[in-house]
C-alpha cells in the first residue's frame, strides 16, 4: 500500500520467533491498556441498578427506564430486583426508620464493587419531612456515590448523575481490590450505623 508505514514485529508461533510486517492500518485495530483501566470500563458500562423506589421519586426513576429517556444509551438500564445481581442502588424516596433495616439489607447482599445514588431531597436529607420518622439522609447509615437534588428530580438530572458516577468508576477501582475496601473500616470505624445504634430520638 503506497504510503503506509510499515513496523518489524517479532512473534512466537509454534516455538519459533518468526518476524512479520504490520501496515498502520492494521495497527489501527490495535490498542494497548492496562487491565485495571479496561475493567473500569466495563464496570462503568454495565451498571445493573437496584431501584429502591418508595414515593414520587420513583416516578420519575421509572420515567428514566422509559422510551422518552432512554436510559440504555448509557448502558445502565438492567433493572433487577435482585441485589445479588445489581452493583447500582438508585434510593427514590424518603426512608423511615421501620425501613431502614431492609436497605441497608438489600445494601450489604450487594456485590463489591458497588455504588450509590441518593435520588431526591427526601433521600439525600429528609426533605419537608423534618419529622422523628424519615431518615435525614441516608447518608448516615450507608455510603452515598451521588446526590440528586429535587422534589422531585428530572430524569435528566438522574441521567447526569449516572454518566458522573461512570466517570468516577473510570477513574477509581483495580482488579485486585484495595480500592474497594472502605478506608473507614480500616480505622475500625464503620462509614455508617450499624443496626443495633438505630434510634428515633
Amino acid at each position: 500500500m503506497p504510503g503506509a508505514r510499515v513496523f518489524s514485529i517479532g512473534s512466537r508461533l509454534c516455538g519459533r520467533q518468526e518476524v512479520g510486517t504490520v501496515s498502520q492500518d492494521q495497527l489501527e485495530n490495535v490498542f494497548l491498556t492496562r487491565l485495571t483501566a479496561a475493567a473500569n470500563w466495563c464496570r462503568k458500562h454495565s451498571l445493573w441498578p437496584m431501584p429502591f423506589g418508595t414515593a414520587c421519586c420513583a416516578i420519575e426513576l421509572m420515567a428514566t427506564g422509559a422510551s422518552r429517556h432512554d436510559v440504555a444509551r448509557f448502558g445502565a438500564e438492567v433493572f433487577r430486583f435482585s441485589p445479588r445481581q445489581c452493583d447500582l442502588m438508585i434510593v427514590a424516596g424518603r426512608v423511615v426508620m421501620k425501613m431502614l433495616p431492609v436497605l441497608q439489607r438489600i445494601w450489604q447482599q450487594m456485590p463489591d464493587p458497588k455504588w450509590c445514588i441518593s435520588m431526591g431531597a427526601c433521600a439525600s436529607s429528609g426533605g419537608v419531612f423534618d419529622t422523628y420518622c424519615v431518615v435525614q439522609g441516608i447518608d448516615r447509615f450507608m455510603p452515598v456515590d451521588m446526590y440528586v437534588p429535587g422534589c422531585p428530580p428530572r430524569p435528566e438530572q438522574l441521567i447526569q448523575s449516572i454518566i458522573d458516577l461512570q466517570e468516577k468508576i473510570q477513574k477509581g477501582g483495580t482488579i485486585s481490590g484495595p480500592s474497594l475496601v472502605d478506608p473507614a473500616m480500616i480505622s475500625g470505624r464503620p462509614s455508617f450505623a450499624p443496626l443495633h445504634t438505630l434510634s428515633t430520638t
